[in-house]
């Protein structure tokens, strides 16, 4: 036995009789304290319980009926001293259980563990893991899959290998929860587009935020939707073009947009043509167009947004465009291995398509017909060699097609315009307008150039101008139809002599037997230049404007009444007005005036208020500043025929001292009055030089003597064509030398300036005479000049 088990048991022995000698709650908490001496000292509870009931045994107090009180005490003692042996008992037991809870607890972790990694790499979709930095720091097997970058080779710090720098929306695949789409470039070089699935998580250990997420392959259906796109893009921008050109100008560079392309090049072959015509569209700095003779091909540009930085050259001998205007070459080759492609290309069946080069892995680009003509084909050339996919093939497919059906509306847009040109030219025809005029129509439907407005202008035996303008009921063909049959009707009652009342009452028959005449609206008017007198009847129209010089227009209101065929009258009014020296006079359709929303009276006090200043402007000029003045934002939307007229002015005059410093105001004020009197700009420029000539001859060699009377006299007067400049001198009239030397060329430079020139020096002083005659205003309304 050990000395610690022998003091125990003598203090044990001590403290026990002390207690059945005087049990109290003293000796009992003795009991408890050797208690947890015995769990200190690794008493085991059998010797304790042996040694208590030896010391029972010597004290007789082992059990029984005549043990009593003491007894009872001793049984109490023995369990005050096993209580502390009893609470370590049942703590380690407590012990054992929750060990034995977490380690049962711990396996079930790892199980889960090992479940949760088999159902994350059994996910068809990506799955990962995104720390607070954006870092990768596990990712499945599926992930790696779609990307090229698997578990291997976590973590994955920003920026992500697989990222493609022009991304929308990166990095938020690790620093924000979100749904979004987004491109990524595989390690073998694929792009794909990924659609991704993020959501945000703390862990609870140490509140670090983290990202867990989903990324799965949506390529197909991106694809498919930019195939829809691209089309749709396609449609909207050549559905408004109505000429090849502009179908190619806006569909090309949709096209290569749409397909990645480098370069578009479309290639048409014109029967008239004995070489093709390309169309190009690039984006390169420069591009180049070309025009070559004797079947060598040429280049036109595009009216797109393209024309903001395309440069043109000459093409050279191998088909290379050459340098454009900033000086750069462009890099579109159209060599003659190109040329035979695009020619090849033409003659194919419609809707075929080819790689070149045939058969290899790679695609330089792809060469097609468009349409099924066989007179233009497509040339599509990539930046670098690349696969084409059946996706591609199905895109390709679709946008060509587009592309083909909007030249075939253009060019059958193209056809309808010849047609409807030729039939405008039958009825109105180029005309030669008398001097002073201007014209100007515009019909509401651009795309086929035709309508229902006319007007007419008519030279008469009597020196006068007949004037007619008129609007059929209705726009286009029909319209155009029932215009064609007015206006050669009124043109031969013009002829025949009718005044305008008489011309409209005779035109009221002919309407009532035209199907669609009815309410047509027609403005007749007689000018009488040399009277300056305007006779003029209206039929329901748009009244004229007069405009005095330096005064605001005024509407002639007189001899009005009722549209052509409505109502059977025993007369037509007619009014008369003259016309100052220097008036302008418009006649209009109501497209002029009429603007939805607004009142029709303001717009005539706009047209009164532009024609202020219109005296010092020639009648094409006055003609486009109203057009702009009266102009709406979303421009006309009705027909418009208009007619200017400017009446002569009164002769100039202008008697001056013979100094060289009057020169200068002679000519202001000769400029002034030929802009009055509706002298072409060019012509102008040449009288006033002749004028001048002859105005410095007369100061520099008429008066030698240089007298202070000395005196020059300019006169300027219009005839019906014609305009006469007359410089009068009193000096001494001085023939030209035979030999002039390096001066004396005046005479012939008048001579040449003028119509006619004529000397007269038969009486005091010398008198000459410039007569120039005026041009015809030539006037082509289909072409809109």
């Amino acid at each position: 036995m050990s000395s610690v088990l022998a003091a125990f048991r003598d203090a044990y022995t001590t403290a026990l009789r002390l207690h059945l000698r005087a049990p109290n709650q003293n000796t009992l908490a003795e009991g408890y304290e050797l208690g947890r001496r015995a769990l200190v000292e690794g008493v085991s509870i059998l010797d304790l319980t042996e040694h208590h009931f030896r010391i029972l045994e010597q004290e007789e107090l082992l059990p029984g009926p005549e043990v009593g009180d003491r007894g009872e005490a001793a049984l109490e003692f023995l369990l005050q001293t096993m209580a502390a042996l009893d609470v370590a008992t049942r703590g380690f037991l407590d012990g054992n259980r929750r060990y034995e809870q977490q380690r049962s607890r711990a396996d079930d972790l790892a199980g889960r563990d090992a479940f949760r990694t088999a159902l994350v790499e059994s996910l068809q979709d990506g799955f990962f893991v995104v720390d607070a930095e954006g870092t990768l720091v596990e990712v499945n097997s599926a992930f790696g899959a779609l990307t090229g970058y698997g578990p291997d080779g976590v973590p994955y710090p920003l920026p992500h290998p697989w990222t493609v720098p022009d991304a929308p929306r990166y990095p938020d695949l690790g620093t924000d929860a979100a749904r979004f789409v987004t491109p990524v470039r595989h390690r073998d070089g694929r792009q794909l587009w990924l659609a991704v699935s993020t959501s945000s998580l703390v862990k609870p250990e140490n509140d670090e935020r983290i990202f867990v997420g989903t990324i799965r392959d949506v390529t197909a259906e991106h694809d498919a939707q930019a195939r829809d796109q691209a089309i749709s893009r396609m449609a909207a921008e050549v559905v408004a073009a109505t000429s090849v050109g502009e179908v190619l100008a806006v569909g090309l560079e949709e096209l290569r947009r749409a397909v990645g392309a480098e370069s578009a090049v479309v290639s048409v072959w014109d029967s008239r043509q004995s070489g093709p015509e390309f169309y190009v569209s690039d984006d390169f700095p420069t591009e180049q167009a070309a025009k070559q003779g004797n079947g060598a091909q040429s280049v036109s540009g595009m009216r797109n947004s393209l024309a903001a930085h395309n440069s043109f050259g000459a093409a050279t001998g191998d088909g290379r465009y050459g340098a454009g205007r900033d000086g750069r070459e462009s890099r579109q080759v159209l060599d003659a291995r190109a040329r035979a492609l695009l020619d090849r290309a033409r003659l194919r069946p419609g809707r075929t398509m080819f790689a070149i080069p045939e058969g290899a892995a790679s695609s330089e680009g792809i060469v097609a017909p468009l349409g099924e003509s066989g007179d233009s084909a497509l040339w599509l050339r990539f930046a670098a060699p690349r696969v084409i996919t059946p996706g591609d093939w199905a895109l390709f497919s679709l946008l060509i097609g587009h592309l083909s059906l909007a030249v075939q509306r253009a060019r059958n847009f193209d056809q309808a315009r010849a047609t409807s040109l030729t039939l405008q030219r039958a009825m109105l025809g180029p005309i030669e307008l008398p001097p002073r005029f201007a014209v100007h129509y515009e019909p509401a439907l651009p795309p086929l150039e035709i309508g229902g407005d006319w007007y007419d202008v008519v030279r008469l035996a009597d020196d006068t101008i007949g004037v007619v303008v008129g609007d059929c009921v209705g726009r286009g063909l029909s319209a155009a139809v029932v215009m064609g049959q007015l206006r050669t009707a009124a043109r031969a009652l013009l002829l025949r002599g009718a005044g305008p009342a008489q011309l409209l009452a005779e035109l009221d028959t002919v309407a009532s037997r035209i199907p669609g005449a009815m309410c047509t609206t027609v403005c007749a008017a007689i000018l009488d230049p040399v009277r300056g007198l305007v006779r003029y009847s209206s039929a329901g129209h748009m009244p004229p404007v007069l405009a005095e010089p330096g005064t605001r227009g005024r509407l002639l209101e007189g001899g009005r009444a009722v549209p052509l065929a409505t109502f059977d009258l025993p007369r037509r009014p007619e009014a008369t007005t003259a016309m100052a020296p220097g008036s302008t006079l418009v006649l209009f359709t109501d497209g002029l005036v009429e603007q939805r929303g607004i009142d029709i009276d303001e717009r005539f006090v706009d047209l009164a208020d532009e024609l202020t200043g219109a005296a010092g402007q020639l009648p094409r000029e006055v003609a486009d500043a109203v057009l702009d003045r009266l102009r709406p934002d979303a421009g006309y939307d009705d027909d418009i025929a208009m007619v200017v007229y400017r009446q002569p002015p009164e002769p100039l005059r202008l008697d001056l001292p013979a100094e060289p410093a009057e020169l200068s105001g002679i000519r202001r004020d000769l400029k002034f009055w030929l802009a009055a009197a509706a002298v072409p700009h060019d012509c102008a420029a040449d009288l006033i030089a002749a004028a001048n000539e002859a105005c410095s001859n007369s100061i520099e060699h008429a008066y030698l003597q240089g007298g202070t009377g000395d005196r020059v006299l300019l006169t300027a007067e219009c005839g019906p064509d014609t305009v006469t400049l007359v410089v009068t001198d009193t000096g001494v009239w001085r023939p030209l030398p035979s030999d002039p030397g390096h001066r004396g060329r005046g005479i012939a430079m008048m001579r040449a300036l003028t119509t006619q020139l004529d000397f007269d020096h038969s009486g005091p002083g010398t008198q000459v005479r410039m007569t120039t005659r005026l041009p015809a205003v030539s006037f082509s309304a289909a072409s809109r000049v």
